[in-house]
């Protein structure tokens, strides 16, 4: 989903000291009579903006709400590859062989934290708030920016009810009976399809977005439900102070359950981890503290000053620090500092706006002009020098450890050929028609792309790269600086020209960046608004398909009309680093997991003494 974009996939030196005021000075505080209370710290470099399932779809709150929402199943932590295994669920699902129903069983006795709008009483999860869960996504209220992962599957008689809803203007009928999603007993969720699709059940992993809910909370709190959520998982809200801290705590109701994680046989640090934590009642650390700190500096200084246990993702601008060579740095070892590194499942994007009336269209020249931009944008010189060498070029929308890429596909999106640009433009009247120096469009009005970015340093030093580059072949660009939230609210509105973003997979399936070009999707997973027939076709048909040759072959053929209509300038798949102080245990990068924190623990006799 949006990390931008956010899915599914096999300011400087003062604001350090800001952040070092706020969190925990020592990490050992005392813990009721029970030895020091465990607190694990990090931070996000983006604003949460909530967290409630239904309405979110950004990375960072769908990172929060994954740790304190069940969902029915879930993926081995240490495993590789990585295995779907039950979460809420007594087991896996039943399939029918047409791959249209999906069974569930929900397991008995896991209970929702307390709050008060269950009145005192112990609320134990059943079927029906999956039921409910999912129903929230079809109703209007809620903009659900993940609906198109529902429809797409046209759960029956759903997609009708929010229609009469939205038709009559009246509030969705949650009492309904539909086929899409009933439960047919306490602990038995069924989901029924109008077509076929053999991976339905990856949805079920996510948390996050189709994790229980419980319907007397959302009525308790309605509009403010965003501040107030209540779930069955491990963590419970326990604090938060918007775009600044969010504080989470153990769930006093988590149902019993131990570290039983299976590492693989060539990862010896995984081995050590897996027998030093097995049988350990999860989760093992008291709370979570998450600091929001944009800018990398003082994230940076956070981390080797101790006040953050986790450095999660690098940034590039410090690799070469941290990282000579992708080897950890001898004054990080000499810490005791431990380093996690591997791919992303995502890809880096900047997108054309298709009904925009400058970039956007279908029309031979339309597509020429996003053509001629895409070559002359240098994605080898970002990766190298806005990255780090922290990525790997992108040849098409499926990224590495999704079925559906393919190591092979050679294709003009990883291409950097001014020429080739210059001469596009110029076949198609993008020439400099008053003398100004820049090219306009073939009518003769002024040609100006308005790029849409933040005001991070990453995100400046990308626009540095656009405008040399856009420089180089006489187009004019300027830049729309907001803060993320803000840009992403005007991007599913339609209302933005261009946006570098980054879409990341929560499942191993390629099917989740594809969506990125269905034209049903607009607004949601598809923020270009591309909308192609022959495209739509071939993502419909190879959703029903089992894995197989067949499938990998119409996933090949619509990658291939994204190429050439270039909605999605896609630059590259990005290699990240993520590092951890010596008193962290158990911490290893899951491509699939964002919230990992009921795995770790904390070795308080390693902890720096004051």
């Amino acid at each position: 989903m949006l990390r931008a974009f956010v899915a599914r996939a096999t300011a400087a030196i003062l604001v350090a000291a800001s952040f070092a005021a706020v969190s925990a000075p020592v990490q050992a505080q005392a813990a009721a009579g029970n030895g020091p209370k465990k607190i694990f710290r990090y931070a996000f470099p983006i604003a949460e903006t909530g967290f409630d399932p239904a309405q979110i779809s950004d990375l960072y709150s769908r990172t929060v709400t994954e740790g304190i929402f069940d969902s029915l199943l879930t993926y081995s932590y240490l495993e590789r590859p990585v295995r779907i295994v039950p979460r809420a669920a007594a087991a896996m699902p039943e399939i029918s062989p047409d791959f249209k129903t999906f069974t569930f069983k929900v397991r008995p006795g896991i209970y929702f934290a307390d709050d008060p709008a269950f009145k005192g009483q112990k609320r134990e999860l059943t079927a029906q708030d999956f039921v409910f869960a999912i129903k929230r996504h079809y109703d209007p209220r809620w903009k659900s920016a993940q609906l198109y992962l529902l429809e797409a599957d046209k759960l029956l008689d759903l997609s009708e009810l929010r229609q009469e809803s939205i038709k009559n203007k009246t509030p969705f009928d949650y009492d309904r009976e539909v086929r899409g999603v009933r439960a047919l007993d306490r602990y038995t969720v069924q989901f029924n399809l109008g077509s076929a699709n053999p991976r339905f059940h990856y949805l079920m992993t996510d948390s996050s977005v189709f994790g229980a809910v419980a319907r007397e909370v959302v009525e308790a709190y309605g509009d403010k439900i965003m501040e107030h959520p209540v779930g069955t998982g491990p963590w419970r809200l326990k604090e938060w102070r918007r775009s600044s801290r969010i504080v989470l705590e153990r769930n006093p109701n988590y149902r019993d359950e131990v570290y039983a994680e299976v590492a693989p046989a060539d990862n010896p640090a995984a081995q050590a981890s897996a027998a030093r934590l097995k049988g350990r009642k999860l989760p093992m650390l008291d709370e979570v503290h998450i600091s929001i700190i944009e800018e990398a500096q003082p994230r940076w200084l956070a981390f080797q000053n101790a006040e953050m246990d986790l450095m999660e993702r690098l940034p590039n601008e410090f690799a070469n620090i941290a990282i000579p060579n992708n080897q950890l740095a001898p004054f990080l070892k000499a810490k005791g500092v431990q380093m996690e590194r591997g791919p992303l499942v995502d890809v880096t994007v900047s997108y054309f706006g298709m009904e925009n009336p400058i970039v956007g269209g279908y029309t031979p020249e339309k597509v020429a002009l996003r053509r001629a931009i895409a070559l002359a944008y240098n994605s080898p010189e970002e990766i190298r020098l806005v990255r780090r060498n922290q990525a790997v070029p992108a040849n098409g929308p499926i990224a590495p450890l999704t079925f559906g890429f393919d190591p092979k596909l050679r294709t003009e999106m990883s291409e950097f050929n001014v020429a080739r640009a210059k001469a596009l433009l110029d076949m198609y009247g993008y020439v400099d028609k008053n003398g100004d120096g820049w090219r306009d469009l073939p009518d003769g009005k002024p040609l100006v792309l308005e790029y849409s970015s933040q005001p991070d340093q990453t995100s400046r030093q990308l626009q540095e790269q656009w405008q040399k580059d856009m420089k180089r072949i006489g187009i004019k660009i300027e830049f729309k600086l907001a803060k993320w939230p803000e840009q992403l609210k005007q991007s599913r509105a339609g209302k933005l020209m261009m946006w570098g973003v980054g879409w990341s997979a929560g499942s191993p399936d390629g099917d989740t960046f594809l969506a990125l070009g269905f034209g049903p999707n607009r607004g949601q997973a598809n923020h270009a608004r591309f909308d192609h027939p022959e495209f739509n076709k071939l993502y419909a048909a190879q959703r029903n398909l089992p894995d197989g040759p067949e499938r990998f072959e119409l996933m090949q053929r619509a990658q291939k009309i994204m190429v050439t209509y270039m909605p999605y300038k896609i630059t590259s798949h990005r290699i990240v680093t993520d590092l951890t102080h010596p008193w962290v245990v158990g911490y290893h990068r899951n491509p699939f997991v964002r919230a990992p924190w009921h795995y770790l623990d904390i070795d308080t006799t390693k902890l720096p003494k004051n």
